[in-house]
């Protein structure tokens, strides 16, 4: 997708204060606003203006774009894909438009937050109305797959910005304790209810919202409460079966592999999966491994099984 540098939009500074980036988005925003352009492009520029302005005009978001705008290749016009996981630790309110106003590079950074009314510009208003309860913040928290088994608690670190009495915007961060609870998905969000923007008028505050997502691990991966575990096997126990205990997510089980392996073969545990009130289930892959021949018994040891089984192709299957 196309990066869009927002402070060149605004024609602002990076250092610009929110002043200056408020005042700039009302003087461009009278110029383009469709009602009363006669600009060609009036449409299209509107539309960038509103973006930049809700990611400069929020401390959160404005934070997680300047750092995002410090990876490589992050320059106007190029062709950009944000790192995995860039906004991990960051804490930003809800946007303001609706998902049908923002280009698809505001989507993929801040579209989990496009859930609230549409610009007031769009309705011929520059000033945002005040809403009485303050708005959801979004962060995520990487969680080991076996944080689902267990539950527990964990403390994280949020950044984000806020202005100081001069009206400059400074980092922030804040520790938050989370309590993990047993059974919880990727994707899910855990609500910490009041910790989310204060509200205006005495309303009260808003919410963060945590999304949950696991650590990459070489060992099992889940797919909703199914967990899928790699289970190697050697020559003879994929061809003649064997019983072995095997260290899963969910503790130590006994598992039976009958005789005859099959690639891209696989066996259900039932329940023993992600719990929940209907637990996923756990899938064994199997997969053959083949023990290396370092020695010359062992190196005897492949040469007699050759002989034992001389009509044996390998490569039958493939037509090779």
């Amino acid at each position: 997708m196309e990066f869009k540098d927002y402070y060149r939009i605004l024609g602002v500074p990076r250092d610009a204060t929110p002043e200056q980036v408020k005042k700039a988005y009302r003087k461009l925003a009278r110029k383009y606003h469709p009602d009363v352009s006669k600009e060609a492009d009036a449409t299209a520029r509107m539309v960038e203006l509103n973006e930049a302005n809700e990611v400069l005009g929020s401390p959160g978001r404005r934070a997680a774009y300047d750092q995002l705008q410090s990876q490589p290749h992050a320059h106007d016009g190029q062709d950009f894909r944000p790192p995995p996981n860039w906004d991990e630790g960051f804490a930003f309110a809800d946007s303001m438009g609706s998902e049908a106003d923002h280009s698809d590079f505001f989507e993929q950074l801040f579209g989990r937050a496009a859930r609230s009314r549409r610009a007031s510009a769009r309705h011929g208003s520059f000033e945002a109305q005040p809403a009485h309860r303050g708005s959801d913040h979004h962060a995520s928290i990487e969680l080991d797959l076996l944080d689902a088994y267990q539950g527990g608690e964990r403390t994280i670190a949020l950044r984000s910005s806020r202005l100081d009495d001069a009206g400059r915007v400074v980092a922030d961060e804040r520790k938050l304790a989370v309590k993990i609870p047993k059974g919880v998905r990727e994707g899910q969000h855990i609500r910490l209810a009041g910790h989310g923007s204060q509200g205006s008028g005495g309303g009260a505050a808003g919410d963060l919202l945590l999304e949950i997502r696991f650590k990459p691990d070489a060992r099992w991966r889940a797919e909703g409460r199914d967990v899928y575990q790699r289970v190697p096997l050697s020559p003879w126990e994929a061809e003649l079966g064997c019983t072995s205990t095997l260290r899963t997510p969910g503790g130590e089980a006994e598992v039976s592999f009958p005789a005859g392996w099959k690639r891209g073969r696989k066996l259900r545990l039932k329940g023993r999966g992600i719990p929940g009130q209907s637990p996923g289930d756990l899938y064994l892959e199997l997969d053959l491994v083949l023990p290396p021949a370092t020695t010359d018994a062992q190196r005897a040891a492949y040469a007699a099984m050759a002989q034992a089984f001389p009509a044996f192709d390998p490569r039958a299957w493939t037509g090779a």
